[in-house]
């Protein structure tokens, strides 16, 4: 039998800074934790889990290869699970139903060291498990059937360093040959996740692709004129360069 006072746990995340840090914040919280192993997809998640068997699986729910869902659905009570989530619906369904613990992205120390006295106590009192049967159904139903909701943040890289980002502070996105640049008041950063994945990521309320090339916050839309050869532009809030608008995205201002 395995030590409950020295449990093991899989963490499966596909952003690599994201699980960095909630290894680091594990390790400090509760050191007795040992990770065994860690996963950047589904399909690593899997086999973890197969050879591993921890007695923990933090679990992202949006993961290339096979997602959360996918290998929660394989965990059949030889784990616990956290699910770690950037999506609001998600992770209330999932609390409300009675899986062990919810994250949300980006991590909250304070949040964390609750997950981990909640399961402190279960492994205390011996608890098996909780039957993920109903929460993944309820889950696929939501994700399958409904829209998820936009994504809050990103992680992008600026110099050599790598820095979290909220979507609100986000003025444009502009595509930039192998990278996405991220333009914000502060400065600039460049993340790998290409335009068109953003598009369908974002809130198309709050972000509008006014070229190929280029998403632009609508909040961070100053004003629209035209230059000398009658294309129209898109001047910013706190940014002295002009947006380019293509014919195909002109209606977007029509009532501005």
């Amino acid at each position: 039998m395995r030590s409950l006072s020295h449990p093991t746990a899989v963490v499966a995340e596909d952003e690599e800074t994201l699980r960095h840090e909630l290894i680091e914040q594990l390790g400090k919280l509760w050191p007795e934790l040992t990770i065994v192993a860690e996963a950047a997809d589904g399909v690593q998640a899997l086999r973890m889990l197969d050879e591993y068997q921890p007695d923990l699986l933090f679990l992202d729910i949006e993961m290339p290869g096979a997602t959360g869902l996918d290998v929660a659905r394989q965990v059949a009570g030889r784990s616990h699970v956290v699910f770690v989530t950037a999506y609001d619906q998600y992770a209330v369904a999932a609390f409300d139903q009675g899986a062990v613990d919810y994250l949300l992205k980006p991590l909250v120390p304070a949040r964390l060291f609750t997950a981990i006295s909640r399961l402190k106590q279960r492994l205390q009192q011996g608890q098996a498990p909780a039957e993920l049967g109903s929460v993944l159904e309820q889950l696929g139903s939501r994700s399958g059937g409904s829209p998820r909701a936009p994504l809050r943040w990103i992680n992008a890289t600026v110099g050599q360093a790598l820095k979290l980002i909220t979507v609100d502070e986000v003025l444009y996105f502009q595509s930039d040959n192998k990278y996405t640049r991220v333009v914000t008041r502060e400065g600039e950063a460049l993340i790998r996740k290409p335009l068109k994945e953003l598009v369908d990521e974002l809130d198309a309320q709050q972000f509008w692709q006014i070229h190929r090339s280029t998403l632009v916050n609508a909040m961070a839309v100053a004003a629209v004129t035209r230059d000398f050869r009658g294309r129209m532009q898109v001047k910013l809030k706190h940014r002295d360069e002009a947006l380019l608008v293509a014919e195909s995205y002109v209606h977007l201002f029509k009532q501005m």
